[in-house]
């Protein structure tokens, strides 16, 4: 099973930007990232194909979150613009079985531990 490692979280103000990382032990195709607020759902934000040709977001991070990878290091990225403080959440990202879909927990192969993002407003 697939490691993965999330970093880069943190606090950051309302308007502002964090890039969060995730590094995974091997090559994962279908990759995705998603975040949980306390007393939520966990809930999907982007996904991105195996060769980074296809990518997927949430509507209401359109715009200002965009996935990204380099293949050849085994990395994954978020780069996140225009914080607001409902973005607030502890955000992981996880490897996607071959076929699944990007945006299903059931679909989830594996998780990272998680990285905190907390935007003040």
């Amino acid at each position: 099973q697939v490691q993965l490692v999330e970093s880069g979280g943190g606090l950051a103000q309302a308007g502002g930007s964090l890039r969060l990382s995730c590094a995974a032990s091997e090559r994962t195709l279908r990759m995705s990232w998603f975040r949980q607020a306390p007393g939520q759902e966990r809930e999907f934000l982007a996904g991105i194909s195996g060769f980074g040709g296809s990518t997927y977001y949430r509507d209401s991070v359109k715009g200002r979150f965009t996935i990204s990878r380099d293949k050849d290091k085994n990395l994954l990225y978020l780069q996140m613009n225009s914080l607001k403080p409902e973005d607030t959440a502890m955000y992981y990202c996880a490897a996607i079985t071959p076929e699944g879909r990007y945006y299903a927990l059931s679909d989830v192969a594996s998780w990272g531990q998680g990285t905190q993002v907390t935007v003040s407003s």
